[in-house]
């Protein structure tokens, strides 16, 4: 199909009276044009714009106000910039949601302890910024309207993070630091929903020595009796 796209494209450009290139010159254009050079690379100046103008949008709008025409608009970018680093505004968005996360620190795996204060301080550093407050709830009140959005935030975004959490609460029950038997998945939610919680519903209210609190309370139930 290409190749007689090609055909008929060199035969209107050389006219009825000149000479047009054959099936095969259309065919050996398409393959050097399938061996190009790839074009720039990715700009990291484009992708912030692109990812702050999605921020801002679904901020002002949720997401049903987001579309690719108005973030390319605020984002000073054609439409076939974004096109060509995601397929459609879902995954977009979930780039964009994935941003306001910071990356979790890397457990020194000495202390259980230490660890987890250090992961659950990252975690208030990051709930504490209004702006990704406010957006974060966002997502959770529209959250019912786009399970599949959800379901994919979750996985690529969540799971990830609860894991890292979940990897120090294993290392301590196989170390002696937390007894056998504990419910992993139940102590992570508690320490998770301890910081979530309070940054969601007072945002910049988190006192000196609050995460340490948090870990050590729960610890007191964790450890072998």
């Amino acid at each position: 199909m290409r190749t007689a796209e090609l055909t008929g494209e060199v035969t209107e450009a050389t006219g009825a009276s000149g000479t047009a290139n054959t099936a095969e010159d259309a065919a050996a254009e398409a393959a050097r044009a399938g061996h190009r050079r790839p074009g720039r690379p990715r700009s990291e100046r484009a992708d912030r714009a692109i990812i702050d103008a999605a921020l801002s949008l679904f901020a002002e709008t949720g997401p049903d106000g987001l579309c690719i025409e108005k973030v390319a608009a605020k984002a000073g970018v054609g439409k076939a910039t974004i096109y060509r680093r995601w397929p459609g505004k879902e995954d977009l968005l979930l780039d964009a949601l994935a941003a306001l996360q910071a990356p979790l620190p890397q457990p020194a795996g000495q202390s259980v302890r230490e660890d987890l204060v250090t992961l659950l301080g990252a975690m208030r550093d990051s709930v504490a910024d209004p702006c990704r407050a406010r957006e974060f709830a966002l997502l959770l009140g529209e959250g019912a309207k786009y399970p599949r959005l959800m379901a994919r935030y979750v996985e690529t975004v969540l799971e990830p993070r609860r894991e890292v959490i979940r990897s120090v609460l294993r290392r301590g029950v196989a170390s002696g630091e937390l007894r056998a038997g504990v419910d992993v998945d139940a102590a992570l939610f508690m320490l998770t929903g301890a910081v979530l919680a309070r940054g969601k519903y007072e945002p910049g209210s988190f006192p000196p020595g609050y995460v340490e609190r948090v870990v050590d309370e729960l610890l007191l139930g964790l450890t072998p009796r």
